[in-house]
């Protein structure tokens, strides 16, 4: 299979936003997704498992119940999905935003 050149720098990113995020399992975060038709849902929640294509977040709902979400890479390098550190409300992913 031939991979366009305009394509290997985003390959590599995904690469890159996988590579840090397995090392974050475990991790309380902020989770902030933008559902479409400008719907934005903002939820607690621990990084459990990062596979080969997404990433798992047990988040909490209302009334101490929690569900588990999934996301692809992809969504966290369009910034459908950001993730943020608990305590100091930064992006887990800084070098990302520039």
């Amino acid at each position: 299979m031939n991979i366009a050149s305009s394509q290997l720098p985003q390959i590599e990113v995904v690469n890159r936003i996988k590579t840090e995020l397995q090392l974050c399992v475990g991790v309380r975060m902020k989770v902030r997704a933008n559902m479409g038709r400008c719907k934005i849902i903002e939820r607690l929640g621990v990084l459990e498992e990062t596979h080969p294509n997404l990433f798992v977040i047990k988040v909490e709902e209302k009334r101490n119940r929690s569900r588990r979400v999934s996301y692809s890479y992809a969504d966290v390098l369009t910034k459908t999905v950001e993730l943020s550190d608990l305590d100091e409300g930064a992006n887990l992913l800084p070098w990302l935003q520039q």
